[in-house]
């Protein structure tokens, strides 16, 4: 690192680093010089930790995980043979013998609580003939590698791995348990990861705190500008169904209760209806830190988002031209699949169109029902409610010791940057660990947009994992190692 946040070579940030630690040394200003001396005193080789990690993501990436089936078990059976090399040793849980769950301890002396580092073995499915390279193959391109996974989440998979490894070489000394959890079916299917080893196997992955995916890091020119924390997200509401009915009928003879007409009129209202803004801890410290770092049109916006005579006006422009922070802000609602009639000359007895509903942590279900129904106005089209949604939880705190902790990193790291707490407007395993009372943050590497998640050519930069490696080591040295 430098004074300006650019990136460096490994052996120039450990120069960099002990500079830090001995100013700080000398001038008594850093809170957590303790733990930041014994990081450097024990200071990994990044560069070849990164490295390593790259071969771990490459090999993980090569099995195919894609839920449906899932076939996890594969996955958590290769992250097992890893640590077993090193004399870690680990055990794979499962709901399904498929579809496997792995989970390490390296055991600190008790005087805190546990840190649980999770990322999913899963991916979601690939449209081949859309990809320039095979999408299990690995390929290395341009400083890049390439699969299904290697952002979401097999990457964050191998960092977490690595970490472990450096922690039992160097024998850091901790006061924590550092638990991995290498969960399944975090893409659609929790009842086999994530439920399951909060159901069945709680007492292996119980943790004051915990760190997974949902945060992300931008950069540019090779500087970092933002660290994304994700201390809450919205709630997946699934299932949500509009569906009118209507007679049948011969299409030569149109009819007025036409249920593709009713649907298509019902539709248009929700599509264009926007639930009210609310904002919470979160977003309104999200907001209020982007501003500062924002051009003066864009910070001017942010910072007058209450303002009473201005809001109205602000949300519509976020609506047009700045949807992430648009949908973060409210209860979002996106009709995605419509379907109806068979032949083109028969008038169908129903019609549906399905919801893709993002909820606030806080937002009412039944009251939101009740507002979809008044403003769809029309007894012939019905309503449902969802089937299944993760659970909602508070959102984790912005003066707990972990969001210290990896707000104090960013600073030593990239002193230039800004700590961004974010609500993920998707939604990870997180939500059941926050529901159980654990404060959860999500993290991850550098991720300019969105390097391909869920679509086509995912990838990661190879420097950004060994990046990613060295926060996601000195935050876990910096909360769980002893004194």
């Amino acid at each position: 690192m430098t004074s300006r946040g650019t990136i460096l070579p490994p052996p120039l940030r450990r120069v960099a680093l002990a500079l830090v630690v001995l100013v700080c040394g000398v001038c008594g200003v850093y809170a957590g010089r303790a733990s930041l001396a014994r990081t450097a005193a024990q200071e990994p080789d990044f560069s070849r930790a990164g490295e390593e990690a790259i071969r771990t993501l490459r090999a993980l990436v090569r099995i195919d995980t894609s839920n449906p089936p899932g076939n996890e078990t594969l996955a958590a059976e290769h992250v097992q043979s890893v640590l077993d090399e090193a004399d870690i040793s680990s055990k794979i849980l499962a709901l399904d013998p498929t579809r496997g769950n792995l989970v390490a301890r390296l055991e600190g002396n008790g005087s805190k609580r546990p840190l649980l580092l999770m990322a999913h073995t899963d991916v979601v499915g690939v449209e081949r003939a859309d990809w320039t390279v095979d999408p299990f193959g690995g390929v290395i391109r341009g400083g890049h590698l390439y699969g299904r996974g290697a952002s979401d989440d097999k990457g964050q998979l191998a960092a977490m791995v690595q970490v472990m490894l450096l922690l039992h070489r160097g024998q850091v000394p901790l006061a924590r348990d550092v638990i991995l959890l290498a969960e399944s079916g975090e893409e659609g299917t929790t009842e086999v990861g994530i439920d399951f080893m909060v159901e069945r196997h709680w007492d292996e992955i119980d943790a004051e705190f915990a760190l997974n995916e949902g945060g992300q890091m931008t950069e540019s020119g090779g500087t970092i500008e933002t660290v994304s924390i994700a201390t809450t997200e919205k709630v997946p509401w699934r299932g949500i169904k509009l569906i009118a009915h209507g007679t049948a009928g011969h299409g030569s003879a149109p009819r007025l209760d036409n249920p593709v007409v009713r649907l298509a009129a019902a539709v248009a209202k929700v599509g264009t209806y926007q639930s009210p803004m609310r904002l919470n801890e979160t977003t309104r410290a999200y907001l209020n830190r982007l501003a500062a770092t924002s051009p003066p049109d864009v910070a001017f916006r942010y910072r007058n988002l209450e303002n009473p005579r201005l809001s109205a006006s602000i949300q519509d422009q976020l609506r047009e031209a700045d949807i992430g922070v648009n949908s973060m802000l409210r209860t979002s609602i996106s009709p995605n699949i419509i379907s109806g009639g068979f032949r083109r000359n028969v008038i169908p007895t129903e019609a549906e169109a399905e919801l893709d509903v993002r909820a606030l942590p806080d937002e009412d279900l039944d009251q939101f029902l009740t507002t979809l129904r008044e403003l769809i106005d029309d007894p012939a089209v019905e309503l449902t409610a969802p089937t299944g949604m993760r659970p909602a939880a508070p959102p984790s705190s912005l003066d707990s010791e972990l969001f210290n902790a990896l707000e104090r990193v960013q600073q030593q790291m990239f002193p230039e940057a800004v700590t961004l707490p974010t609500m993920l407007v998707a939604a990870t395993d997180s939500a059941q660990i926050r529901a159980k009372g654990v404060q959860a943050y999500g993290v991850g590497m550098i991720r300019n947009n969105m390097s391909g998640v869920h679509g086509t050519d995912e990838r990661i930069s190879i420097e950004g994992l060994a990046l990613f490696v060295e926060y996601l080591y000195r935050v876990v040295v910096e909360i769980a190692g002893a004194d």
